[in-house]
C-alpha cells in the first residue's frame, strides 16, 4: 500500500515537471519502434529543453518483438541522496558550536538507526526495473558515474572536519567517543563508495576506489572483496559469508583478520605471478594505506595527539559498518556443489536482497544486493529486481540494530531462512556454523540428526 502511495506521489510530481508534448508520450509508455525512435530524437522527458528540471531525460530501446519501450529513472535526482549524505555530521558539528549541548552528537545515530529504519517501513519498497532493452544507455550515462565521483572527496572533508573539531574543542568524553564513533558510521559509507568504484574497469575509479579507502584506513577492500569474497561468497570458505547460527560478534573475529589476511595473501600471489615482491610499489593496499599515514600525520599537525584515540575508534566503527553488512548479505546461504565438486555460479539467491526506498538511495543500491552478485560489474543505477529472492524485512540499517542482537536475529531471520523456496527446510542447502550445528539440527532437522544426538549434546 505505501509503495504504491509513494509510487503514485513520484508519477504526479514527475507528469508535473514535463513538458506539454512528453506527458502526451508519457500517457503511452510503448509505441511502434519507429514513432518513439523518432520522438526520442527531440524527447528526453525532463531534457527536452522545456521542462522545469533540466538533466532528466529518459532511455529508448526496442524490445525483442520490435516494439519501442522509453524509460525514465524516477530516482534520477535522488541519487544525490547518497552523495550528500557523508555531510550530515556538519549538522550537530554547527549545532553544538552554536549552543554548547553535547547531546546533539546523538542525533545523527537516531537519524541512522531510528528515522531511517521507519522510514523504510512505512514507505515500503520499490521492485520496478528498467528494462532490459535500455540497461546500456543507462550503463553509459555519465551522470551516475560522477556522483559517485563527487563523494569521495566528501568523505575526507567529513573525516578531517571532524577530527580536527574533536582535537580542538572542548569536549567531554563520551561526547568526543559519540563523534569519532558517529565519524566512523559515515567513513562505513566511505567502503561502500569504494565498493562501487572499485568494481568498474576504468582506471580512474579504481584509483578513486583505493583513495576512498584511505579514509577508514581499510586499503585491502577493493583486492580482498573482488578476488576473494566474489570467488567464494556464499560457501563455507568465505570468511566474508556468515553463517546461519553464528552470531554477528563470532562472525566479526572471523570475518575482520580473515578479509586482511585474504587481501594480502591475493595481492601476494599476483605480484609473485609477475616475480614482483610484495612491497612493491604497484601494490594498490601499499598504494591506499600511505594515504591513510599521510592523513594520519597531517591530522596529528593540526589536530594534534587526541587525533590518535579518534582515529582508532573512527576505524573501529568504520570497520563494524562493513562488518555490519557482510553479515546481513549473505546469512546462512549457501551454494551447492556440482559432481566434479565445484560450487555452482553464484545466483541472485545467494544474496540477501532489499528494495527498500529511501535506505537503497543513501547506499547507492548496496541493498540490492543479489544482482550485484550475480552481475558484478553493472553499475548501482542499473540493478534490478527479480521475484523469489531472499529478503531482508527492513533496509540496512535496520538489520543492521537486528543483527547486534542475536536472539532477535535468530528469531527473525532463521525462520526465513528455512523458507527461501530454494532451501525448503532443507539442512544441506544451508551454510551452518559448525558451533552451532547440534541445536541448528535439533530445532530444524532433528529427523535428519545422526550426530550428535540429543543424549550426547553439552550440558545434557
Amino acid at each position: 500500500m505505501y509503495t504504491k502511495a509513494v509510487s503514485g506521489c513520484f508519477d504526479a510530481v514527475f507528469y508535473y515537471l514535463m513538458s506539454p508534448r512528453a506527458r502526451e508520450l508519457y500517457k503511452y509508455p510503448t509505441a511502434s519502434g519507429v514513432e518513439l525512435l523518432h520522438a526520442a530524437q527531440w524527447l528526453a522527458i525532463f531534457g527536452d529543453g522545456h521542462s522545469k528540471v533540466p538533466g532528466m531525460k529518459g532511455y529508448t530501446g526496442v524490445l525483442p518483438d520490435g516494439e519501442a519501450v522509453h524509460y525514465v529513472d524516477k530516482k534520477r535526482w535522488f541519487w544525490l541522496l547518497s552523495v550528500t549524505y557523508p555531510l550530515q555530521v556538519f549538522i550537530p558539528l554547527w549545532l553544538h558550536s552554536a549552543t554548547g549541548n553535547e547531546l546533539w552528537f546523538v542525533l545523527p545515530f537516531v537519524i541512522n538507526f531510528v528515522l531511517l529504519p521507519l522510514l523504510d517501513a512505512l514507505i515500503g519498497e520499490d521492485e520496478n526495473n528498467p528494462p532490459e532493452a535500455v540497461l546500456m544507455q543507462l550503463e553509459q550515462d555519465r551522470y551516475y558515474r560522477y556522483l559517485t565521483w563527487m563523494t569521495v572527496p566528501l568523505h575526507f572533508i567529513a573525516l578531517v572536519a571532524c577530527a580536527v573539531y574533536a582535537g580542538t574543542q572542548s569536549l567531554s568524553w563520551w561526547a568526543f567517543v559519540l563523534l569519532a564513533l558517529l565519524t566512523g558510521l559515515i567513513s562505513g559509507l566511505a567502503i561502500n563508495t569504494a565498493h562501487e568504484l572499485g568494481h568498474k574497469n576504468s582506471r580512474i575509479e579504481k584509483w578513486l576506489a583505493r583513495l576512498t579507502l584511505a579514509v577508514p584506513a581499510y586499503g585491502h577492500f577493493t583486492v580482498e572483496h573482488n578476488r576473494g569474497h566474489h570467488l567464494t561468497v556464499s560457501t563455507p570458505e568465505d570468511c566474508a559469508s556468515a553463517r546461519m547460527g553464528e552470531s554477528i560478534y563470532w562472525f566479526a573475529m572471523r570475518e575482520i583478520p580473515g578479509a586482511f589476511r585474504r587481501g594480502w595473501q591475493l595481492e601476494r600471489e599476483r605480484l609473485a605471478s609477475r616475480n614482483l615482491p610484495l612491497w612493491h610499489y604497484s601494490n594498490p593496499i601499499l598504494q591506499s594505506y600511505a594515504v591513510s599515514a599521510l592523513l594520519t600525520v597531517l591530522l596529528l599537525a593540526w589536530a594534534g595527539w587526541l587525533t590518535i584515540p579518534f582515529l582508532l575508534l573512527h576505524h573501529a566503527a568504520a570497520y563494524w559498518q562493513l562488518t555490519s553488512a557482510n553479515y546481513i548479505e549473505h546469512y546462512g546461504l549457501l551454494r551447492q556443489k556440482s559432481d566434479n565438486g565445484r560450487y555452482e555460479r553464484c545466483a541472485p539467491q545467494h544474496s540477501w536482497n532489499s528494495n527498500h526506498v529511501l535506505s537503497n538511495l543513501v547506499l547507492f543500491h548496496l541493498e540490492r544486493h543479489s544482482d550485484h552478485h550475480a552481475n558484478p560489474l553493472r553499475r548501482y543505477q542499473s540493478l534490478r529486481h527479480s521475484e523469489d529472492l531472499p529478503s531482508l524485512p527492513n533496509g540496512y540499517l535496520g538489520m543492521y540494530m537486528l543483527a547486534w542482537v542475536p536472539p532477535l536475529w535468530f528469531k527473525v531471520m532463521d525462520p526465513r531462512l528455512m523458507a527461501l523456496p530454494h532451501v525448503d527446510g532443507d539442512l544441506d542447502r544451508v551454510n551452518i556454523d559448525p558451533r552451532a550445528r547440534p541445536s541448528i539440527f535439533l530445532r530444524w532437522g532433528r529427523d535428519k540428526m545422526a550426530e550428535p544426538t540429543v543424549t550426547n549434546l553439552p550440558g545434557i
